[in-house]
C-alpha cells in the first residue's frame, strides 16, 4: 500500500457514497485541504485523521505481515 493508492481507495469510495470532498471534511472532523492532499497522495498527510477518514467512510484496515 502506498500514499497515492491508499488516496485513490478513499477517493473511490467517497465518490461511491456520492460524497463531494467537503461532504466528507465536514463528517470526519477534517479539512477541505486535508482531504485533498490525502486522496493526492501526500505522504505527510497525518496518520490519525486518515484513519479517522477511514473510519467515516466505513473502511477498515488491516495490518499483517507481508508474504515471502
Amino acid at each position: 500500500m502506498t500514499a497515492k493508492s491508499l488516496g485513490r481507495l478513499i477517493r473511490d469510495r467517497r465518490k461511491s457514497l456520492g460524497m463531494k470532498q467537503a461532504d466528507l471534511a465536514l463528517v470526519s472532523g477534517t479539512g477541505l485541504r486535508f482531504i485533498s492532499d490525502l486522496e493526492n497522495g501526500k505522504e505527510t498527510c497525518q496518520i490519525g485523521r486518515a484513519l479517522q477518514v477511514l473510519e467515516t467512510l466505513g473502511l477498515n484496515t488491516t495490518i499483517q505481515p507481508r508474504d515471502k
